[in-house]
């Protein structure tokens, strides 16, 4: 008796083993993902998913859709983000579309600054560092900035975003490359 639940276990773990390499082996694509895992998703392709809403033929409702994006990742192919880093990161994954705009909220910025969010979280941080990049801010050190005065940030943050020169040790520089590892 001992002996049979010791192989029925032992074929139990088996099987489990083989079940969650098949599932880690599953190829993400985008327009096959739910909308409640699609925001802050990597296609196995390399390509960021993106949450898109139209009316639905009816006219009656919005529904969503989730879609492969143009912007390539080198290094989070096949990647979806835990509801952990979502919320961490201050959030929400029925955003549509990504604008720089959240970068003008301290409470934004403190969230995706914050040590769960950018030591854990890297598809979200690689994703606001190009953006960031991309307004001409260094997301390094928007974040030290922001730890020793989220005021000062918020102003260098303002007057560097009209040219692609950051704010560097109370000077100004041009914007390093992106690399934000």
């Amino acid at each position: 008796m001992a002996s049979s639940m010791k192989s029925c276990l032992i074929l139990f773990l088996a099987c489990s083993f083989f079940i969650q390499a098949a599932i880690a082996a599953a190829e993400v694509i985008c327009e096959n993902l739910p909308e409640n895992l699609c925001a802050f998703a990597v296609a196995t392709s390399g390509k960021r998913c993106a949450l898109e809403n139209y009316k639905d033929e009816g006219g009656s409702g919005v529904e969503y859709t989730c879609t492969a994006s143009e912007e390539v990742v080198e290094r989070l192919s096949g990647h979806i983000e835990s509801d952990e880093c979502v919320a961490a990161c201050g959030l929400d994954r029925r955003s549509v579309g990504i604008s720089s705009d959240a970068f003008m909220t301290p409470e934004f910025i403190s969230s995706l600054c914050s040590p769960p969010c950018f030591q854990n979280c890297p598809n979200i941080v690689d994703l606001y560092f190009n953006l960031a990049a991309g307004e001409g801010v260094f997301l390094p050190i928007l974040c030290e900035k922001q730890k020793s005065n989220p005021h000062r940030a918020m102003l260098e943050l303002l007057s560097s975003s009209s040219g692609t020169y950051a704010m560097v040790d109370n000077s100004f520089a041009p914007a390093p490359a992106p690399s934000p590892f």
